[in-house]
């Protein structure tokens, strides 16, 4: 199907696409609403229209001053949105790994003093210029992968002034490269070693200083808790939710990780914009879930990493719940941040089907962080975000793995990778 544009202004038109992916099942065939032999038009960085490429020219033409890209027969298909992150930090943990290898967990790890504390005391060490050095190329890795939008939790400084640290390092790597970025503060991530034994104190601390400072600055969308035994409980998580509810930042959490907390159906009961890892939620909490508009973000990465059962993704889309997946990069449980490699795990280990899974990296990604019709598809009016994929078809985006299918990247309408 192809969908009218207004043609005016458009200045860049995609052609000889194999297959353009647009995420949107009114566009297309089958539940990714996908176009056989299609050509995409863009003007001002929005995508204007899509369909096959033999009506191209009576819909929008082709405009003189237009950049044109010729596909060469690729697969087209919309940016990938990885919704947690913890892409920002010092220090490094390969230790750790080489100790849970004989069987050491995280959990005992975290007690003789590594875990997220030991990121802690190294990010509490390095200054903002510090932390976006280390970070970017990071951000260059995502972007090669296809990776165009990214939330990235603070969580690792534990005071104010080493939060606000972190989320100003956030701020400034959005405006020094081409991956979208949105900050989540995530102070209460840990229990810091100055309230150890004092958890509510320290909630004190996040909701009556942490919050107001950091919505004052303006430099987080979102509010995160680690809403996990030992760390913070559901009635500490909910008030701080409802705390960061109260300042304009939209609750996305960790849920029901490790142990059945109850994680999922907070979520529910607070509106959150998704409920993240749930390798242990409850069936019903997801439904609930499902009924109050969250969408269950699972992380297959830690899984993998850690060496945990996956989360029962079938269980949570046999409910109706909204599924997306994302990398959780981070320096303890998760160091890796291939979407298409996080696909594979979906399909391989949790039964979901490669559309469910390219689903929950694009457009179900998008609504877990409240960003769907601007990023995720490439229907009309989107962000034109969009990846070439040297596949023969889109399937083989997860079906062949350990590798980068990837060669071009557009982040609204501008080819920022090229290989």
């Amino acid at each position: 199907m192809s969908v009218p544009g207004d043609p005016a202004g458009v200045d860049l038109v995609v052609t000889g696409l194999r297959e353009l992916v647009t995420c949107e099942p009114a566009l297309g065939d089958g539940l990714l609403g996908v176009i056989p032999e299609a050509a995409m038009a863009a003007a001002a960085g929005r995508v204007v229209w899509v369909g096959p490429q033999s009506r191209l020219a009576s819909a929008v033409g082709i405009p003189p001053a237009a950049r044109q890209l010729d596909a060469h027969g690729r697969v087209g298909l919309p940016g990938f949105v990885d919704s947690h992150t913890h892409l920002v930090h010092a220090g490094s943990r390969e230790h750790e790994y080489a100790l849970r290898a004989p069987g050491a967990s995280y959990q005992e790890i975290a007690a003789a003093g590594g875990g997220i504390l030991s990121t802690v005391r190294a990010t509490r060490a390095a200054s903002v210029d510090e932390l976006v050095e280390l970070a970017l190329p990071r951000l260059a890795t995502l972007l090669r992968h296809g990776t165009t939008t990214v939330e990235i939790k603070s969580g690792y400084g534990l005071t104010t002034a080493d939060e606000l640290k972190m989320l100003e390092a956030i701020r400034r790597l959005g405006e020094l490269q081409p991956v979208e970025v949105h900050a989540t503060f995530c102070g209460a991530h840990e229990i810091p070693p100055e309230f150890k034994g004092r958890p509510d104190a320290y909630v004190d601390l996040v909701v009556d200083e942490m919050l107001p400072a950091v919505a004052e600055r303006r430099l987080a969308r979102y509010v995160d808790v680690f809403c996990e035994e030992g760390v913070f409980s559901v009635a500490q998580a909910r008030r701080i939710l409802e705390a960061g509810a109260q300042r304009g930042l939209r609750a996305k959490f960790h849920a029901d990780e490790f142990v059945t907390l109850g994680g999922a159906e907070l979520a529910a009961e607070i509106g959150a914009l998704s409920a993240d890892h749930l390798l242990r939620a409850r069936p019903e909490g997801v439904a609930r879930m499902k009924e109050a508009g969250v969408t269950a973000a699972l992380l297959p990465g830690t899984a993998f990493f850690l060496g945990l059962p996956y989360a029962p993704a079938r269980a949570f889309l046999e409910t109706g719940a909204r599924v997306a997946l994302a990398s959780d990069f981070n320096p303890g449980s998760s160091m890796g941040c291939n979407l298409q490699l996080v696909m594979t795990m979906a399909v391989s280990q949790m039964k979901m089907s490669p559309e469910e899974a390219l689903l929950g990296v694009t457009l179900n990604a998008a609504h877990a962080m409240g960003l769907e019709g601007e990023v995720g598809s490439l229907r009309p009016g989107a962000w034109c975000d969009m990846l070439l994929a040297d596949v023969p078809n889109w399937r083989h985006l997860s079906y062949v793995y350990g590798v980068n299918h990837v060669s071009r990247v557009l982040k609204r309408g501008w080819l920022v990778v090229s290989r």
